[in-house]
């Protein structure tokens, strides 16, 4: 009866483009200055603060915000300059002193890469909450938190703390602390002092473990004072089977068993979290950011814990598809270069996948990185991620017009998977492109041949030994001979089959087979050398 319905597809956002001239006109010269000449014309897309310790970002058209530029030297900041053009930032922000503007100036000119001056009143947070509101973004910043949206959040905290004593401390996924109790004479620690002071928990070498443990665990749970730290009471944030974030209640009376008492009254008190933080946007960006960290985090395989799936709400006994999504659009001159030129292409891919995924996998949690759009989501079957994932080629094709292909690699059901399998994406996405598949969804089992071509071109490269140098002077003197040995070993011997193939005649076949083995010296009796023969043939490039 529903066969006249038309399927309901994901209405795709317009995108606004936002040039830094344009921005730089609605800040105003009491906020930032150009230095410079520059290309104004150029998107921005968001801002992205540096630290020092990291490696810059994956954030193409982001204006790099720098507090501590005034401490670098000249040739550190032409470096990060540098590198924040390779990275394709849209520009650098900092604050200097009137006698450094020449030199910011020439950093500016000899990079290529736009650098504005802000003015020495505006703080930073006043600067990146002034350009993502021209942005219409509204994008979290650790102090949104303290606003008006959280005060039901730190009334909860405090009616918690007045009940077991202790202070109580509620975190989001990213483990910052968006509220925590004042009630006077709470007994406190130094570890939630610095947590409250921070607005974000600090490393501990036993936080992993309990973090994990809580968000797994579907009752409360009491940890055990460790040291400094006194007992806590903990239980997940939840909406459903989603994991928003956890409440942790200090206990002063001791290493007792968690009571009957305390479960109802965190339990109770978490649930009304929950409701709170899903009515609160500034609060659910909070929970959407620190998800999509965790999947960079995964994918990337640099900082990995374990308990990222837990934090996700993908259960590991059911395992977790990761599919990689390319948007194609390549020049023949450099395959990546058409694609990170517009990285609002990439933005509008990833919000389109995350928007159609969502409907069936509310877990679902997307990342743009490396010019390309990875998606996680709970799955125990590639082929059922497949179906979820093929509906999007035509809606993509109509947003994008550049030919998005899929990657499937596989089911994930460890953490420390994610990486690998993200590798393998990578490597169809580049099989296919080198030997021009036209198939729109690549799996392991569709590229496998060529996947080890790749890898024997690879080996042979790094292991000349393993080679036949005859067969290297075979291809390049003689094509003709060398593409009939691959077609006869493709036909397993079959003289009369490679004929046809090639539209010669049989004694042609034989005529080229005694030619390479008799001039160019190679051997044809050994099956085993003829199988590597034959692997290196292909290695090479050899169609027949």
């Amino acid at each position: 009866m529903n066969a006249g319905i038309p399927p309901i597809l994901p209405v795709a956002e317009p995108h606004i483009a936002v040039t830094l001239g344009a921005l730089l006109a609605q800040l105003g010269p009491q906020s930032a200055e150009l230095l410079g000449p520059a290309d104004t014309e150029r998107e921005v897309l968001g801002t992205e603060f540096y630290d020092a310790l990291d490696d810059l970002p994956d954030e193409p058209g982001a204006i790099l915000l720098i507090p501590s530029g005034s401490a670098l030297a000249a040739t550190e900041l032409s470096a990060l300059a540098s590198a924040a053009v390779a990275a394709r930032y849209a520009a650098l922000a900092l604050k200097s002193r009137d006698e450094e503007v020449a030199t910011l100036t020439a950093v500016a000119e000899t990079s290529g890469i736009p650098i504005l001056r802000v003015h020495e009143r505006v703080g930073w947070r006043l600067f990146e909450a002034l350009i993502s509101q021209q942005l219409g973004e509204h994008r979290h910043t650790d102090d949104a938190h303290l606003d008006r949206g959280a005060e039901p959040l730190f009334a909860l905290a405090n009616e918690l703390a007045e009940f077991f004593g202790g202070s109580v401390a509620i975190e989001d996924l990213g483990r910052r602390i968006i509220a925590y109790s004042s009630v006077p004479g709470q007994a406190i620690d130094p570890f939630r002092t610095q947590g409250i002071l921070a607005r974000r928990v600090p490393d501990s070498p036993f936080n992993d473990d309990q973090y994990r443990t809580a968000v797994r665990s579907d009752v409360p749970l009491k940890y055990a004072q460790l040291g400094e730290e006194l007992p806590r009471v903990v239980t997940a944030i939840r909406a459903g089977a989603l994991p928003l974030g956890t409440v942790w209640a200090i206990d002063p009376t001791g290493d007792d068993p968690i009571t009957e008492e305390q479960i109802h009254r965190v339990s109770s008190a978490a649930a009304v979290a929950a409701a709170h933080m899903l009515n609160d946007l500034r609060v659910r960006d909070a929970g959407r950011i620190p998800r999509e960290n965790r999947l960079r985090t995964l994918i990337t395989g640099s900082g990995v814990v374990g308990s990222e799936f837990a934090e996700l709400g993908i259960p590991e006994e059911r395992g977790a598809a990761i599919l990689g999504f390319d948007p194609g659009g390549r020049d023949e001159a450099d395959g990546r270069t058409a694609v990170l030129d517009h990285p609002a292409r990439i933005a509008q891919l990833r919000s389109t996948v995350q928007r159609h995924l969502a409907v069936h996998r509310p877990e679902v949690v997307t990342v743009a990185h490396g010019g390309r759009v990875y998606a996680l989501f709970a799955c125990d079957r590639l082929d059922a991620a497949i179906r979820l994932a093929e509906p999007l080629l035509p809606i993509l094709d109509r947003l994008l017009d550049t030919g998005t292909t899929i990657a499937a690699p596989g089911i994930v059901h460890r953490a420390v998977e994610v990486a690998p399998h993200r590798a393998v994406a990578d490597r169809l996405f580049d099989t296919a492109a080198h030997w021009e598949v036209t198939d729109r969804v690549l799996t392991p089992t569709l590229l496998r041949p060529l996947l080890v071509f790749e890898r024997s071109a690879e080996l042979f490269a790094a292991e000349p030994e393993l080679r036949f140098p005859q067969v290297r002077e075979l291809v390049d003197a003689d094509r003709p001979v060398a593409e009939t040995l691959l077609a006869w070993c493709q036909r397993f011997g079959n003289v009369a089959r490679t004929a046809a193939d090639l539209g010669v005649h049989e004694n042609t076949v034989r005529a080229r087979l005694r030619r390479a083995e008799r001039t160019h010296g190679i051997p044809l009796e050994d099956p085993d050398t003829l199988l590597t023969i034959w692997l290196q043939l292909r290695s090479e490039g050899v169609a027949a």
